[in-house]
């Protein structure tokens, strides 16, 4: 039982779990009566993939085949941000379609004894939307927006399926002890101890490869949040022996093998980082391109929208070397900061006959930008309210309307904020010891690096930037910005 293949055969793995799938409803239920004729919509999240860890966005050290293919076939979207720089807020904005000064979930804030902070019920999530719509919605692989049973679960936000990790802090180990299958804990009884006998990210793979299956005559969402390659650095042995002794000198990193925390969110050693990271990110790369040989196969994907991104940019955890792959390109800055680094993210859009292959766009958007995307797809209107802009006219090679600005706040490492506005981006750090620290200020589109600070030669912009800092955002009780700045 939870047997998986090393590296799965191509569509085979979608038929290994009948005896125990977590399925979705069935198409006699009432939520999975609708018509197909409204388009599937696939969300593939990576966890902290730098903008540079593709192939067609620069990748040189190694290849991804599949996700390049993707881009081929459809469109490449150059200037596309994430929610923010670290995992719970971005995927709170990304839900919700509102950016951090508005979402209710603005950092990642743990709640005992497993979870995170939850997405409170009256927040109207991009899956709740689709529900009422008429689509099954499953979620498969890390949640991170509320523990068991909270007002935050997958369950009680809009998805008819979940299966994964719902505390992220959990999700930094690859060989965990449990993982969640809707409301139920499912032990794995072959990782107990120090066993390594189930793969979590394959798991999770073949649950969505079944949801795919089980709804292919209906309208689905498909919320695939996977876990690679964030922190600890471990692939199955098979990716190991394809990618060892090609990145030398590799780098090291001696984490936690035992003792009370093993595998309770410390991460494991390596001695292979290099290519332990390479490994990973090949095993994404070919189940993203089991996903779409799935539709195919089935006769689905021209009626189904896949969209592919990162949550942030690259970590430097566990070992991660992102200097080294050159992670986030010719950006400044990785995972927890506010430059480009940080925050922009490999994106790409594949719907055939929709999208026109081979093409690409710098149109600026966000993840907040995804909830009126999706329900313009599904032919639903978003509340007035949210943050975001549909960019669908840009996936469809029509004139599309654009943002006055983008903004972003972060609340650890001293505070830290961000707008983009045009080509202009103003960056502030170290808000809550020094509320009158400098704003940098960066012509985006001649200096991607954001290497010559121009704050000196524009204060008039400047000026207009620090105005959207103070009325971009609303204040937030539980994860206090403004009350941080006056007390420290």
């Amino acid at each position: 039982m939870y047997k998986y293949l090393p590296k799965l055969p191509l569509l085979g793995s979608i038929f290994l779990l009948a005896c125990f799938s977590c399925q979705s409803p069935s198409p006699k239920d009432e939520t999975a009566s609708q018509s197909p004729s409204k388009p599937n919509i696939i969300y593939i999240l990576a966890d902290d993939l730098g903008y540079g860890d593709i192939g067609v966005f620069g990748q040189q050290r190694f290849q991804t085949p599949h996700l390049d293919a993707l881009a081929r076939g459809g469109l490449m979207l150059t200037q596309h941000y994430a929610g923010t720089t670290v995992c719970a807020p971005s995927r709170s904005s990304l839900m919700t379609g509102l950016h951090t000064g508005h979402t209710p979930i603005r950092g990642n804030k743990r709640t005992p004894p497993e979870g995170q902070q939850p997405l409170p019920s009256e927040s109207i999530t991009i899956a709740e939307k689709l529900k009422e719509g008429g689509y099954v919605t499953g979620a498969f692989g890390k949640w991170g927006l509320g523990g068991p049973g909270s007002e935050g679960a997958p369950e009680n936000q809009g998805f008819d399926t979940f299966f994964g990790y719902l505390c992220q802090t959990l999700a930094h180990n690859y060989y965990p002890y449990h993982l969640w299958n809707n409301q139920d804990k499912l032990m794995l009884a072959e990782n107990e101890g120090k066993q390594e006998g189930i793969y979590a990210p394959n798991l999770i793979h073949e649950e969505a490869l079944a949801f795919i299956e089980a709804n292919k005559d209906t309208s689905f969402f498909l919320y695939y949040p996977s876990v690679i390659p964030h922190a600890e650095l471990f692939a199955p042995s098979a990716y190991m022996e394809k990618h060892r002794g090609k990145y030398d000198p590799e780098k090291s990193y001696e984490g936690r093998d035992d003792g009370e925390r093993y595998r309770r969110g410390p991460y494991g050693s390596q001695p292979e980082g290099h290519a332990a990271f390479a490994a990973m990110v090949n095993l994404l790369d070919d189940q993203v391109g089991e996903i779409s040989a799935q539709l195919e196969a089935l006769g689905i994907a021209e009626n189904t929208l896949i969209i592919f991104s990162s949550d942030n940019g690259p970590h430097l955890e566990a070992g991660a070397d992102p200097d080294y792959f050159d992670s986030n390109g010719p950006m400044k800055g990785y995972k927890r900061d506010l430059y480009e680094g940080g925050i922009r993210v490999p994106t790409i859009a594949y719907w055939p006959s929709k999208v026109a292959p081979g093409s690409s766009s710098d149109h600026l958007s966000a993840f907040w930008d995804l909830y009126p995307t999706f329900c313009e797809v599904a032919g639903l209107s978003a509340e007035s309210d949210i943050d975001g802009l549909s960019f669908l006219p840009t996936l469809l090679g029509q004139e599309q309307t654009q943002h006055e600005y983008l903004y972003w706040e972060f609340h650890e490492r001293g505070g830290r904020q961000a707008v983009r506005k045009g080509k202009w981006k103003a960056v502030k750090y170290d808000i809550f010891k020094n509320p009158q620290r400098s704003i940098e200020l960066y012509d985006i589109s001649t200096d991607i690096g954001e290497e010559n600070d121009l704050a000196a030669d524009h204060p008039e912009i400047v000026a207009e930037m620090a105005e959207i800092m103070v009325n971009a955002r609303e204040e937030s009780t539980v994860f206090p910005f403004e009350a941080r700045i006056k007390v420290e």
